[in-house]
């Protein structure tokens, strides 16, 4: 094999973050042999220690294959090269006429369809729901990000098993990826056991700071864990994505229900489509086979026929969804036959069927 067969075979090993190639990203040279043996230099920019190994890994599998020696020199990159990757990743977010880097999800081109998953009152499994349907989106083929926005009360990162920062290139985070999802979250930068003790201007400012400095790619769903009720959040996030389409989370009590019905009526009021009501903890099936309604009956059709939108899925009590969220597995991956995960699906389609909201705040667009 020739040095050039094997950097065409090098080069199109994807990033682990920003899902690119590095060929087009230029983190890889072009290999030089000496003495029968082939070397390339893998170019890193700033990130979490060990982030690489995945990459070094699969570029020595596929030299394993190809049947040569490969020597992989790890090298920082240069001020100069972060900068051209910077430059290089803010030109993919740019307007067709050129203009500034901007939120590319709100504007009206962006084929990118924004969730937002909003409950009345915490406690109802919603960041849970928000995973499990971002991951079913993911298993049906689509490119997926999650923004946790649930401020104060954030538990993506650990749901999903992410365990390291987001990398930062320039001016611009790389929101970090697992099992194929990208997600951006306050987890990221504040312990588990600090308190988040912000004021309006702050949350505002750090949701705009996720929306326009993160680098989300060509997604085709975000979902976003809506914080509980109709905060400063909720305001901010209707202002910054006018397109987003809500789906509101009951369980099945009447107490539930009354105060779900809230959120969607101030959804309304900030002129943001709601789509369709979610039913969580509806039953839990024995192993008799026998359901037992714990928290009653009828709470979800009640809400979405005050609402006249569809009741789209009935979310069961597993423990599997439980374990799945306190072992970074998501409960689609790690148990996809379960019940609870078969429902996931079966929501999923029928988000995917419904297609995109045709009406939102044209008016309102993210401030350049």
């Amino acid at each position: 094999m020739n040095t050039e067969s094997l950097f065409e075979l090098l080069k199109v090993v994807r990033e682990p973050d920003i899902q690119e190639t590095l060929g087009d990203l230029n983190m890889i040279s072009a290999p030089t042999k000496k003495l029968g043996r082939y070397a390339v230099d893998l170019y890193c920019y700033p990130a979490p220690e060990h982030y690489f190994d995945s990459v070094v890994d699969e570029l020595a599998n596929i030299a394993t294959t190809a049947d040569v020696r490969l020597e992989i020199n790890q090298k920082e990159m240069t001020p100069g090269q972060v900068g051209d990757l910077e430059e290089l990743l803010l030109e993919k977010t740019k307007q067709a006429d050129g203009t500034s880097p901007i939120n590319i999800l709100s504007i009206p081109g962006s084929k990118t369809r924004v969730l937002g998953f909003s409950s009345g009152k915490g406690g109802v499994g919603k960041s849970s729901v928000t995973l499990g349907i971002a991951s079913a989106l993911t298993v049906l083929g689509h490119k997926v990000g999650i923004l946790d926005a649930d401020v104060y009360g954030f538990s993506i990162p650990k749901m999903l098993g992410v365990r390291r920062t987001p990398s930062v290139i320039g001016k611009v985070l790389i929101p970090p990826v697992s099992h194929g999802i990208r997600t951006m979250s306050v987890g990221y930068f504040v312990s588990d056991d600090t308190p988040v003790i912000w004021r309006g201007p702050m949350l505002h400012k750090a949701l705009e700071q996720f929306l326009v400095d993160v680098y989300w790619g060509d997604l085709d769903y975000l979902c976003i864990d809506l914080p509980p009720g109709t905060g400063d959040v909720t305001l901010s996030l209707a202002e910054y994505m006018p397109k987003m389409e809500t789906f509101v989370v009951t369980t099945p009590q009447d107490a539930a229900e009354r105060v779900a019905q809230r959120s969607a009526l101030a959804a309304r009021k900030l002129k943001l489509p709601v789509r369709g009501v979610i039913e969580n903890m509806s039953f839990f099936q024995g192993d008799d086979g026998k359901r037992y309604e714990i928290f009653g009956a009828g709470g979800g059709e009640i809400l979405s026929k005050s609402l006249e939108v569809p009741l789209i899925g009935s979310l069961p009590i597993d423990i599997a969804l439980r374990h799945g969220g306190d072992v970074g597995e998501p409960v689609v991956f790690s148990a996809s036959e379960s019940l609870v995960s078969l429902e996931l699906l079966k929501i999923a389609r029928a988000i995917v069927k419904m297609g995109p909201a045709r009406i939102y705040k044209s008016e309102l667009k993210i401030r350049q």
